[in-house]
């Protein structure tokens, strides 16, 4: 995926008469060793037919052009146009000698003479022999060393534009603090040399086009596409050869760095070296670069024009939806990895892992932001595949699809990456006032606990060397949970549970609450660490027939349904109804211990829970039959955390399937994270759900590329799928017209 790039570099002298001029000497051409690949190259000379050219190589290897002008001239122009391919090019590419690994090193005899030129010291002043006395002489690996000094000078010396001639020695260098390039780049080498290592100064073309997108760590880099005559050192490193060290940037040589001349000294790498008579002169100077060739990567994969041709076919093609009456929607489930360990087993096999789950939780959160900024986080158990100890987490995000606020305050969603430190005495305030807002009593909420007799009965179990109360990340799941929970302490309560259904009754519809009996003497969950409402005995509760037992039935999708109402409102006015005497009202303490008979009671089989967990408290919804229902208790559960300001994180049963809610989830899959993207009625929509999405997920640290061993180019290795249907099931065109699903997965075969 390479930019191939023009270099355009012209340089004219106007003189006020004709002049005689010197033999110039121009260092304008890549040197031998330029890594960057140039796949043309010109040299323009005017004027035209007044000169002689001969093309040599310095001692060094350099190429120059050396001008003879045998008559006066008025003019000298000198042009260079290339073409570089930009390849990236990785500067820590090389091996090393065996001797040479670590620094210091001393270069072997044959060797060392052959470098004689670069190893000389030309100057040694007080400022200089300071800053080499902080330079950390033990023994490391020598590219270690090159990277810490590089840096450490980048940091000391300052850049500056400087428009006189000539380099400033070391000593002025250090005590303005700044420099240009060829003043650090001749600093850089003279502070290699006194450390014992050959260093040449380099001239070069620098080239450096803008980022396609903004670095989320440090500078961007340059706002345009940028080239200029720039300065570097290079050090030499058995078997590695040159290599370049960039003191004003503080990294080492790249694709960007064209060398032209690498000399001992500064003035023999000067681009353009000659004299004329005395005389007035004008100087112009001219230096652009110009993408001619890009290829299509991940980052960029259209070009503008392609890009416009995309937009307008998007909206002929909604045109056409339109006028058909086809009622489409479309969505997707693009796919990310982190963008800082691509290589761990989260992201290339594992469904779960240590940073995923922080990372999902942080990316649902801006796309809230973006999509939904009055919708509810819904924390809950998803995907459950053969092989795996527990259900994979889902995190997802709803809203009304009316637009209207269905939480109203962002505040009372708790922020799942910072603790809050509740305990059970906040979760029974929570829901003991929870139970005035739904107008049921309090006596029928009940603590559960831990199951103290299986947990006694799974510690007498271990090794009698193994202390039950330690544990790391190596042992099994089972041990893991022993140790916390015996710490914890198994009599301390885990949450509440409030039995709680919708019931339906000639003098309105309310909600019903109703106690629970049990053998035992508290309401022991089942043995585990999922969240407590998925631990509930149920199967311990009365025996009532099938036909007795009241379930929720979810609606149907194709069930005709009337908007959404006022839903918080609706709440406000029951619980004000309540306030002053009119409601029905909760009595009683907490049902401390199960009843030990049935009562003629009818017997509910849900219940909400609130659960003190990791320092939050948790709301465990429901299964409820309809979306009405889930929203009223939702209103409910905000309200009550508005009024004790204390935040909350919802979890357990999702809300009923409803055309009415709008909904995006984020979920894990084995090497990746995938997102559930809410369908997009037309071109617009789907553009801005895909450009959120990809914008939120960069700024929560998830990429969409990966590279092979090899440096290539490869996917996440996700689904990436598109879903498409309708907004409503009776608006699919797949349901209202079968043969066009049919005709759509041939024609995706063919």
């Amino acid at each position: 995926m390479a930019i191939r790039v023009a270099l355009h570099h012209q340089t004219a002298y106007r003189f006020d008469r004709p002049v005689g001029v010197s033999p110039h000497v121009i260092r304008l051409r890549p040197a031998p060793h330029a890594r960057t690949p140039i796949h043309a190259y010109s040299l323009k000379i005017e004027p035209a037919g007044k000169y002689f050219i001969n093309w040599m190589q310095d001692p060094f290897g350099n190429f120059q052009a050396r001008l003879v002008f045998p008559e006066k001239v008025r003019e000298l122009g000198i042009t260079v146009d290339l073409v570089a391919e930009m390849t990236v090019i990785n500067p820590f590419d090389f091996f090393v000698e065996s001797y040479a690994e670590k620094y210091p090193f001393t270069y072997e005899p044959t060797l060392f003479r052959e470098l004689t030129p670069y190893l000389e010291i030309q100057e040694s002043g007080p400022l200089l022999n300071e800053w080499l006395n902080g330079v950390d002489r033990t023994p490391k690996t020598i590219v270690d060393f090159l990277v810490d000094l590089n840096q450490r000078l980048s940091q000391d010396i300052g850049y500056i534009i400087r428009m006189e001639p000539g380099v400033q020695t070391c000593e002025e260098t250090l005590g303005k603090r700044s420099g240009s390039c060829r003043d650090t780049g001749w600093l850089l080498v003279q502070i290699l040399r006194h450390l014992g290592l050959a260093a040449r100064f380099v001239s070069g073309y620098l080239i450096q086009l803008t980022a396609d997108v903004k670095a989320l760590d440090g500078p961007s880099g340059t706002e345009v596409d940028f080239t200029d005559l720039h300065a570097w050192a290079e050090v030499f490193v058995p078997g590695a050869g040159w290599i370049g060290l960039d003191p004003t940037s503080g990294l080492f040589a790249g694709e960007g760095h064209i060398p032209l001349a690498c000399t001992p000294t500064p003035p023999s790498a000067a681009p353009v070296t000659g004299y004329t008579d005395k005389c007035e002169t004008e100087f112009g100077f001219d230096m652009k670069v110009t993408r001619i060739h890009e290829d299509p990567r991940v980052t960029k994969p259209y070009t503008e024009e392609q890009w416009q041709a995309i937009e307008t076919l998007g909206y002929l093609v909604d045109k056409q939806l339109h006028t058909d009456d086809v009622r489409l929607t479309m969505g997707g489930e693009p796919t990310f990895v982190s963008i800082d360990d691509m290589d761990g087993a989260e992201w290339t096999t594992a469904a779960i892992g240590p940073t995923k789950r922080k990372l999902a939780g942080r990316l649902l959160k801006k796309l809230r932001d973006r999509f939904a900024p009055y919708g509810f986080l819904h924390y809950s158990q998803g995907k459950w595949y053969p092989g795996e100890s527990l259900p994979r987490w889902a995190l997802s995000c709803y809203w009304r699809s009316d637009d209207l606020p269905l939480w109203h305050d962002p505040r009372w969603i708790a922020d799942d990456e910072t603790p809050q430190g509740y305990g059970p005495d906040q979760a029974r305030a929570f829901i003991a006032e929870l139970t005035r807002r739904l107008g049921v009593e309090t006596n029928h909420i009940i603590p559960g606990y831990e199951d103290v007799y299986y947990y006694l009965w799974k510690e007498r179990t271990l090794p009698v060397n193994v202390d039950p109360l330690k544990y790391d990340l190596k042992d099994d799941e089972e041990r893991r949970r022993l140790a916390i929970l015996l710490e914890r302490g198994l009599n301390t309560i885990t949450g509440y549970a409030l039995p709680i259904r919708w019931h339906y009754a000639p003098d309105g519809e309310r909600w019903m609450s109703g106690p629970w009996a049990l053998r035992r003497e508290h309401l022991y969950l089942i043995p585990g660490d999922s969240p407590m409402g998925y631990r509930l005995p149920l199967a311990a509760l009365p025996w009532v027939g099938e036909t007795d037992r009241e379930v929720p039935h979810p609606q149907s999708l194709f069930e005709f349904r009337t908007a959404l109402g006022d839903t918080h409102g609706e709440v406000m006015r029951r619980y004000s109804a309540f306030l002053q005497g009119r409601g029905a009202a909760p009595r009683g303490d907490f049902q401390e211990q199960p009843t030990a008979e049935a009562d003629t009671s009818p017997v509910i089989h849900t219940a909400l829970c609130v659960e003190p967990r990791e320092g939050h408290i948790y709301i465990f919804m429901p299964p409820l039959g309809q979306l009405e229902h889930y929203l009223d208790l939702l209103a409910c559960v905000e309200q009550t955390a508005a009024d004790l300001e204390m935040p909350v994180l919802v979890e357990g049963y999702a809300p009923p399937s409803d055309w009415r809610l709008r909904k995006f989830a984020v979920t894990p899959d084995p090497g990746v994270i995938e997102v559930n993207i809410h369908p997009a009625r037309d071109w617009n929509e789907l553009k801005h759900n895909v450009e959120g999405l990809y914008e939120d997920a960069r700024q929560s640290r998830l990429g969409t590329e990966k590279f092979m061993l090899d440096g290539r180019h490869t996917g996440t290795g996700g689904g990436n799928h598109v879903t498409l249907g309708g907004a409503t099931p009776s608006d699919s065109p797949f349901l209202r017209r079968p043969e066009v699903l049919r005709s759509l997965i041939t024609y995706w075969q063919h």
